[in-house]
């Protein structure tokens, strides 16, 4: 501990304020991750990664920096990982689902903005999170106007690269959002002095998609009933994939499915067979945001999956690079894989309602609990056609309009309610 101190100290962490936050991670983790029963003996790994998530893995960066190598961090599955690790840089996620900073993000942002945004950027003005500290600069995208402008704050405090997404998927949606890949290539060799070569691009490609089919392993274990795997377990896996070296991730991850298969072929389920099975949909949950996941599965409810971007929308599809020969056709190959991702950005957005519908039928369904962070307004908005899809469908939908204060109680007399309706 007294080496981690030094580190953090060295990168200008507010040790003080870290100390809490770390203290009041580990009684919540204690609380909703190790009191559950009957978890596979794979997941002791993605525990102790929380428990040195500050720790080892910042001196993993700490040490790649060291020689030679460069850091970035992002905010959203749009960054694209492979072009970045090409680079020999690591990317990490940024923390940012805490009420803890809240109110320091508040400080240079209206309070009318939804948590994820102010508490990342409460994380990096209170000098809490070593994530920050660690990256050399920050890639930060147009999913909202929200983070649009607040790129521009958070500038001032370190160099954000922001890629611009389009609002359509149409023809000239593409051929911006392909160009803007290219561009962002060209940054990541500006930044760092290194070339970007096919081969090497092929390769991250290969890591980046077996990571991808780890998770989908994972989560086809949950198609079963009673799944093998808590959803707020499968929840951490998710979020821990923002953070981990990816080849470890990926073989963590295989090794946990693999488990998972083994107790489906054996009968030993984590919750009961007659629970409701929920799907989660709607905005993404940063660590340590466990809160809904663990108000349903204490209420009686299996969470099966989640349409999230800390879900399936993070690993659905691949990189489809089989065709690619020259860089200029993997770079494409990454542009069209991103732009596949069905974020509420986009509009129409028809592909993210019948996202919904289809996970609702392969993971058996018995109700949507639709999950809306508070000044959300692209996922909020888009409500109205993701519960109408659903309503048409037979399947019922709860929605949870919520922050990252604590409002379990009132958030559960919901949960409680919607449960009860979906078992009668």
């Amino acid at each position: 501990m007294e080496g981690q101190e030094r580190m953090w100290k060295e990168l200008g962490i507010n040790l003080q304020r870290h100390d809490l936050l770390l203290q009041a991670l580990g009684k919540i983790y204690g609380d909703v991750y190790l009191k559950q029963e009957n978890r596979p003996e794979a997941i002791e790994y993605f525990d102790f990664v929380v428990s040195e998530v500050h720790g080892l893995r910042i001196k993993e960066l700490l040490d790649h920096k060291s020689a030679g190598g460069k850091v970035v961090g992002t905010f959203c599955v749009y960054a694209p990982e492979e072009i970045i690790t090409a680079a020999n840089v690591i990317d990490v996620g940024l923390c940012g689902g805490a009420q803890f900073t809240v109110s320091d993000g508040e400080s240079v942002l209206p309070q009318n903005l939804c948590a994820l945004i102010k508490s990342a950027v409460g994380f990096k003005l209170a000098k809490i999170c070593p994530y920050f500290e660690a990256a050399d600069f920050l890639i930060g995208e147009t999913t909202c106007d929200g983070k649009k402008k607040t790129w521009e704050v958070l500038n001032n405090y370190k160099p954000v690269y922001v890629m611009s997404l389009p609002h359509k998927k149409d023809a000239a949606g593409h051929k911006m959002w392909r160009e803007e890949v290219h561009a962002f290539a060209a940054k990541m060799e500006l930044e760092t002095g290194a070339k970007i070569s096919a081969d090497t691009l092929r390769s991250k490609i290969r890591i980046a998609n077996q990571k991808r089919l780890a998770l989908q392993r994972l989560y086809e274990t949950r198609k079963n009933s009673p799944p093998p795997i808590s959803g707020k377990d499968a929840l951490l896996v998710s979020q821990i994939a923002f953070y981990d070296d990816p080849e470890r991730f990926t073989a963590k991850t295989n090794k946990l499915a693999a488990e998972c298969e083994r107790r489906v072929n054996e009968g030993t389920p984590v919750a009961s067979a007659t629970a409701p099975r929920v799907m989660i949909s709607g905005c993404p949950m940063a660590v340590p945001n466990w809160k809904l996941h663990h108000i349903l599965e204490t209420s009686g409810a299996n969470v099966v999956v989640e349409e999230t971007c800390t879900g399936t929308r993070y690993f659905t599809q691949p990189v489809v690079s089989d065709t690619g020969k020259t860089k200029e056709e993997l770079l494409d190959a990454i542009a069209d894989r991103y732009l596949a991702i069905n974020c509420a950005c986009f509009t129409p957005n028809n592909e993210r309602v019948e996202d919904v519908l289809r996970l609702a039928r392969e993971y058996r369904v018995s109700g949507v609990v639709y999950y809306v962070l508070q000044f959300c307004h692209t996922y909020n908005v888009e409500y109205y056609h993701i519960q109408k899809a659903l309503k048409d469908a037979g399947i019922p939908v709860l929605k949870i309009e919520t922050d990252y204060a604590d409002d379990s109680a009132q958030i559960k007399n919901r949960v409680d309610a919607f449960i009860e309706q979906l078992t009668r």
